[in-house]
């Protein structure tokens, strides 16, 4: 019998798993809307012995902005917003952005901003947000904490006037910073609907894909499906084998009530199978999501010349700039398969990876637990795999 063109990636996969930096992985190619290679192995609870099955339920982190974004989108088509709409239309509290000023010392060190930020600046991380999370010890990462916006227990209004109150790290349009920008395009869609961001993902993605189980929690009838949490032994250095049970995170009690905010940037629990289904229906072959044109869109860089996706202690990488809601890969860089311009991806904090590539119409979908795991090298060596996987399997 022949190899299969994807048992490297099968064998890469499980070697991952069985080293200790992986407890369980399960991964879906597509050429087209067609699912050309599955595979699932590890465990979904390492210390319960419990196999992970396709039906395991993930926690997507990050995952969560692609719905948003579509939501975002929708409305747009349906005549409801426009990308160069202010938001201050529709929220209030962000009608007069102040931004810190050049080598500003005090958090109060501000200016007027230039202009109002927009929906596009929103849906491109262009906003002059931030995260505060990952550049610790900025002014912002200070001010950010100190705020408590954060918080689980915040509902969404309280969380934009909150976030609104605070300055941006730059002027809308004059940056790109990774940021809160998703969760605040999350609300914007709970203004313009009247409807909690759950009930119009469950109105008019999840329900019209068929995504039975995303939700931003888990009903006790499911619950035996969600999968453990892990990290790595060492944050600093994903390359050390092992892992370490994280029940608490990111807080106790997460995903298994009804919180008060439903977060846009990331919050919802979802399967291989859902995820492979929002995936395909951003691509041709069938019935789409949004018109083809507004995919389309989405998948054009949207930032300016000199910006691109850029993280703090991370190396550059000028090639991977950012459309309408997820990274845009416009050249390879040292890490990224040769076959990959075009990309459009994105990922989760517990190392669930999604991607796109338009100009070849494949696919391809991870999920695992590892918390702070996208972007560790598992990562890259799946990407790698897949595109050659799929380049045998099609030859």
């Amino acid at each position: 019998m022949p190899a299969s063109p994807f048992h490297a990636l099968h064998a890469a996969l499980h070697a991952q798993v069985e080293k200790g930096f992986l407890p369980g992985v399960s991964t879906a190619l597509l050429r087209g809307r067609t699912v050309v290679d599955q595979f699932v192995c590890g465990h979904a609870d390492i210390e319960a012995d419990v196999p992970l099955r396709e039906d395991h339920l993930f926690r997507v982190f990050s995952n969560t902005k692609l719905p948003t974004s579509c939501a975002v989108l929708l409305l747009v088509e349906d005549g409801l917003l426009a990308l160069d709409d202010p938001i201050a239309r529709h929220l209030p509290a962000f009608a007069n952005p102040q931004v810190l000023r050049a080598g500003a010392t005090r958090i109060d060190d501000v200016e007027p901003a230039r202009r109002p930020i927009t929906v596009h600046h929103l849906l491109t991380h262009t906003a002059g947000l931030s995260y505060g999370l990952f550049d610790p010890g900025s002014l912002l990462d200070g001010a950010y904490k100190q705020s408590g916006i954060h918080h689980p227990l915040l509902t969404q209004a309280q969380f934009v006037d909150q976030l609104a109150a605070l300055p941006l790290a730059f002027h809308p349009g004059e940056g790109w910073e990774y940021s809160l920008a998703t969760d605040v395009l999350g609300r914007l869609v709970e203004v313009v609907s009247g409807q909690r961001l759950g009930d119009f993902f469950a109105q008019r993605i999840f329900g019209p894909l068929g995504m039975v189980d995303t939700a931003f929690w888990v009903p006790e009838d499911k619950r035996a499906r969600l999968t453990a949490l892990y990290g790595g032994v060492d944050f600093m250095d994903p390359t050390l084998p092992g892992l370490r049970r994280m029940d608490s995170a990111p807080y106790p009690g997460a995903y298994l009530s009804d919180a008060p905010r439903q977060t846009g940037g990331g919050g919802l629990v979802s399967t291989l199978g859902d995820q492979v289904r929002l995936v395909q229906s951003l691509m041709p072959g069938g019935p789409t999501l949004l018109r083809p044109e507004t995919i389309a869109l989405m998948h054009r860089n949207h930032i300016a010349p000199g910006q691109y996706v850029r993280f703090p202690n991370m190396p550059a990488h000028p090639g991977r700039v950012f459309g309408l809601g997820a990274s845009v890969l416009e050249h390879p860089g040292k890490y990224d398969p040769p076959g990959s311009t075009g990309e459009v991806s994105w990922g989760g904090l517990a190392g669930t990876v999604w991607w796109i590539n338009p100009r070849l119409n494949t696919a391809g979908v991870l999920m695992t637990q590892r918390y702070f795991g996208f972007g560790n090298p598992y990562t890259f060596e799946f990407r790698h795999l897949a595109y050659q996987g799929l380049e045998a399997a099609s030859s």
